[in-house]
């Protein structure tokens, strides 16, 4: 995706073609890292506090450009039986008809359809979000953490993302009043990713 393309920000007279070697040397293909990675979300409950869970098997990719944003790309596919919010009984409601319907729907995926550079370390990635069978836009906010090469030679990208989404809008409706007003669970979910991926040989 086009968050590690980023323009030398130190010459304002440069050609749009002149772009900062490192950066460019970016460009390329790479897996994204479970291992050092995370996908997590953040629901109120009850009006009073937040509950925070996360998936544990995903697979994605990314294709970086560093000489034009526009031209990278990212995919991802969430298993969704490996919700945990930390509650057995929890997670099990999570994954049943009430929620995500995971023996119907057993991947949440997303796609990529458009990056740009938003100046510094920000860039913002748009792409379509399926869940339940429902595919709808989302916009994710991004902030590139640097770049690395690891003790055991592979080369590493890392961000942190962050998006807001109504799950209603996937289908997501179940819900209970509270005797002192409102519902039990809000319907405005936070997304927040914590990514490193591993540049592709």
């Amino acid at each position: 995706m086009g968050i590690f393309g980023r323009k030398d920000s130190t010459n304002t007279t440069a050609a749009p073609a002149a772009v900062n070697p490192d950066l460019a040397a970016l460009t390329g293909d790479y897996t994204i890292d479970p291992s050092h990675s995370s996908l997590g979300f953040v629901a109120r409950h009850a009006m009073v506090t937040n509950v925070k869970g996360k998936f544990l098997d995903f697979t994605g990719t990314l294709h970086l450009d560093g000489t034009d944003p526009s031209a990278s790309t990212a995919s991802l596919d969430v298993k969704m039986d490996s919700i945990d919010t930390g509650s057995a009984d929890r997670d099990g409601h999570l994954k049943s008809a009430d929620f995500f319907k995971t023996d119907e729907f057993p991947t949440m995926t997303f796609r990529s359809t458009s990056a740009e550079a938003l100046g510094g370390d920000d860039y913002r990635i748009t792409g379509d979000l399926e869940i339940l069978g429902t595919t709808k836009p989302i916009t994710i906010d991004l902030e590139f953490n640097g770049a690395a090469k690891d003790p055991f030679g592979n080369e590493r990208v890392g961000f942190e993302g962050k998006a807001e989404i109504l799950r209603s809008e996937w289908g997501l409706t179940w819900n209970a009043a509270l005797e002192t007003g409102g519902m039990l669970v809000s319907d405005k979910i936070k997304l927040n990713f914590d990514i490193s991926a591993i540049k592709n040989a």
